[in-house]
């Protein structure tokens, strides 16, 4: 998980018992466990200049709580450094600030970033279980800069997100002491019950230190034997005081912008498109402090960030690519469930769209519809997937409930349903999770689908006219300090489709199986962590042909200068195109962080793979480096490099691809950046290696973006950019122009 490294169990202590045992020991002694409840914010009706400096009168008003317990890489030992935070409440906002004290001020790692980017540097920040149920958590890290962070920390799906992103203040100070920070969190930015007189939070206080080693300092002593998070931090009451303000957000967007591109295949000469601007408006109105409802008329949905690039070379499946939209990344968190049965991607082109979220009790529930001018299709099969367009409206429904139960169970139902002309893919099913102990917990999920298909994807993509088809998942996972296991059996149907979600694959059935050693570094080991463990896999289709079988041996460590490495070998089996393929490979993932702002990852694999164009075995040497360097405080360089070789068995090569994804961003100051985007691709073929003789023997493309984004906050925004985008022609075999576009977006966050 970002924020940790390891986010798992976590023991709550006192604060107060925890800094007296700290002041008593030496840095290197074990500190006692236990837990105090019921530390008491207190409540003010003062506010504060949120700028980094610790001067204002409100903190002398606040908790003052020291964060005295190394929990990462040292197991609960005393802090290396001294950070104490102030917490305090005035009805309107949370208010947290932090003296981080550092013997070297210097070694501070601090750089401008967007938000949510600066989580290799040193912050400080809370996690907030407003409902105190152990199951999900608000997240706000601020670095020495201001510079910030929020997420969403879902200890059910065990899952971390950040995009989720919450209108509040921060600043920060780096001084001759180390470094301040001041954070500010509206009350209507959260939720929580909606409950007369004093509640009780689960909170935990949280600083990180990078340097050799990347230091997790808390209040809250860590419980590595305890495979939780949530579940274990300290207790806090008030808030009697808080408001949810009106809680209502109106963000008007203007939209405009101009393509020309080549309608001609011989013509080299692009056709100038005309300026396209739409007017749009997002309603976001907190109709209680647990209950939020979202509409958007006429929203663009359209993406700003160019997706990260990637090769699809010798690949039967679609390819992943994240959600990136705030309408849908908003309680998005809501929809996991064991099969992604959601992914909000395939609403392409929405003219309107309602969400409504939220939590009362122990109960939960998201819904969003929307009314989509594309219906993008998925078509799933046991060897490979096909992706197709219809140029038709459809209207989309997702409905999701789940409900609380014992310690932090759950059990839910999902309803999903997309209809067009001639069109319909519905899923109704329910699934839980089984909160047995500390180490032990059972997930399950089970749904069941019913789709037709118009005529045009009945002949064209050769699908029946009617499909009805299930999928299920089993899933047990133990957790202690040293010892991990994760078994999971999922079956789904050849007829089982899910057009709201992402499931590539149908007619298998599947047993996985990992389990692992842990030994914990002391301060006389040159690791901090090493794991030994094995994963297998056996996957069958519905009549019983083997898919896949694998067995693979892995082992990893985290050692100096934040490095980590995993290498894993072993043998694999798979069935295509009417024959069992054996072969024998290995992979290595590898990450090193060797200076302040610099950033170096490794993925590599070596080994035997199927050329599944020409059914044969081949070699496959894959490397994919990745760098991001803080040359400076403002410049960040980000480079994706992919370079992907197969070979014959008999030495000749098939194809050599090659993929770089390069970003460079300037960013000015909290608010503003600009940022060029260049991608890179050429794959070469060798067509004499290939049994369809029309093989194109090599394909380049280039495509780039610049882009300047100002945002005064999440929702009040400018993004200013051009891209232009090049292909290689067939005929002169040359990179040509065949598109290019300039955009222009403003939206503006009114909360009366």
């Amino acid at each position: 998980m970002r924020t940790s490294g390891t986010l798992g169990a976590v023991c709550a202590v006192a604060f107060a018992t925890a800094a007296s045992i700290a002041a008593a020991q030496a840095p290197d002694t074990p500190l006692a466990s236990g837990r105090v409840d019921a530390a008491a914010i207190p409540h003010s009706t003062l506010g504060a200049q949120v700028d980094g400096v610790l001067d204002d009168p409100i903190w002398q008003q606040a908790l003052m709580l020291p964060l005295t317990i190394e929990t990462y890489p040292r197991e609960n030992l005393a802090a290396p450094v001294e950070t104490t935070a102030y917490l305090v409440e005035n009805g309107d906002q949370l208010l947290i600030a932090f003296d981080a004290r550092d013997p070297d001020p210097t070694s501070i790692r601090a750089y401008l970033r967007d938000r949510d980017t600066a989580y290799n540097d040193d912050f400080v920040g809370v996690v907030l279980d407003t409902f105190n149920d152990q199951r999900r958590a608000f997240e706000f890290f601020t670095n020495p800069l201001g510079v910030q962070m929020d997420l969403i920390q879902d200890d059910v799906a065990r899952n971390e997100s950040d995009s989720w992103d919450a209108i509040w203040e921060s600043g920060g100070e780096i001084n001759e002491r180390g470094f301040t920070v001041e954070m500010a969190i509206p009350f209507s930015q959260l939720r929580f019950p909606s409950t007369a007189g004093d509640q009780t939070w689960g909170i935990d206080v949280l600083r990180f230190r990078p340097r050799e080693q990347r230091v997790r300092i808390s209040n809250n002593a860590q419980d590595r034997n305890r495979n939780c998070y949530l579940c274990q931090f300290g207790k806090f009451t008030g808030f009697a005081n808080a408001e949810p303000g009106k809680a209502l957000e109106v963000v008007p967007t203007l939209t405009s912008s101009r393509t020309d591109a080549r309608l001609d295949p011989n013509s080299q000469q692009l056709t100038p498109g005309d300026f396209e601007t739409e007017l749009g408006l997002g309603v976001r109105w907190g109709i209680t402090p647990d209950l939020t409802l979202d509409v958007a008329l006429n929203p663009d949905f359209s993406q700003v960030e160019a997706d990260v690039a990637q090769l699809e070379e010798n690949t039967q499946f679609a390819l992943f690519y994240p959600e990136s939209r705030p309408f849908f990344l908003e309680g998005e968190d809501y929809y996991v469930s064991p099969l992604q049965a959601v992914f909000t991607r395939t609403v392409a082109d929405p003219d309107v769209g309602a969400k409504f979220t939220g939590r009362t009790g122990n109960n939960t529930i998201g819904v969003f519809a929307t009314n989509d001018a594309i219906t993008n299709l998925l078509l799933p099969g046991a060897f490979g997937s096909q992706t197709a367009s219809l140029d038709q409206e459809n209207d989309g429904f997702v409905g999701r409930y789940t409900r609380g139960f014992g310690k932090a169970s759950t059990i839910g139902a999902l309803v999903t349903s997309r209809q067009g002309e001639g069109y319909q893919n519905e899923i109704a099913g329910f699934d839980g999770r089984y909160f047995i102990n500390d180490q032990n917990t059972f997930r399950f999920q089970y749904l069941d689908a019913r789709t037709e298909y118009p005529l045009d994807v009945q002949t064209q993509y050769a699908q029946q006219a009617e499909l009805n088809g299930d999928a299920m998942r089993l899933e047990y996972r133990y957790g202690s300090r040293n010892w991990f296991a994760n078994f999971y059996h999922q079956e789904l149907d050849p007829e089982f489709r899910a057009d709201s979600g992402f499931i590539p694959r149908v007619d298998f059935e599947q047993d996985s199986l990992e389990m692992n050693r842990t030994w914990q570094g002391t301060e006389t080991t040159w690791f901090n962590e090493l794991r030994v463990g094995t994963r297998w896999t056996d996957s069958t289709d519905a009549a019983g042909q083997m898919l896949e079988r694998t067995f693979q041996p892995f082992f990893s460590f985290g050692g100096p200068l934040q490095s980590f490495m995993q290498i894993g070998i072993g043998p694999r089996e798979e069935f295509w195109n009417g024959q069992v393929f054996e072969m024998d490979g290995g992979f290595m993932f590898a990450q090193l962080r060797p200076r302040s702002g610099l950033n170096i990852n490794i993925q590599a694999r070596r080994g035997e793979q199927i050329d599944y164009a020409n059914s044969r075995l081949a070699d496959q040497r894959r490397i994919q480096p990745t760098i991001d360097w803080n040359a400076t405080r403002h410049l960040l360089v980000r480079l994706r490099y992919t370079s992907d070789r197969l070979s014959s068995k008999e030495g000749p090569t098939v194809f050599n691809a090659k993929l770089t994804d390069l970003r460079l961003t300037w960013q000015f100051n909290l608010r503003s950046f600009v940022r060029l985007t260049v991608q890179d691709q050429d794959i070469e073929r060798n067509v004499e290696m290939y049994n369809d003789p029309l093989t194109d023997p090599s394909t380049s493309s280039l495509n780039s973006q610049l882009l300047y984004s100002y945002k005064l906050n999440p929702q009040t925004v400018l993004f200013a950019g051009y891209s232009s985008n090049s292909s290689e022609d067939d005929v002169t075999a040359t990179l040509e122009e065949t598109g290019r576009t300039l955009f222009f977006k403003l939206s503006y966050a009114w909360t009366p």
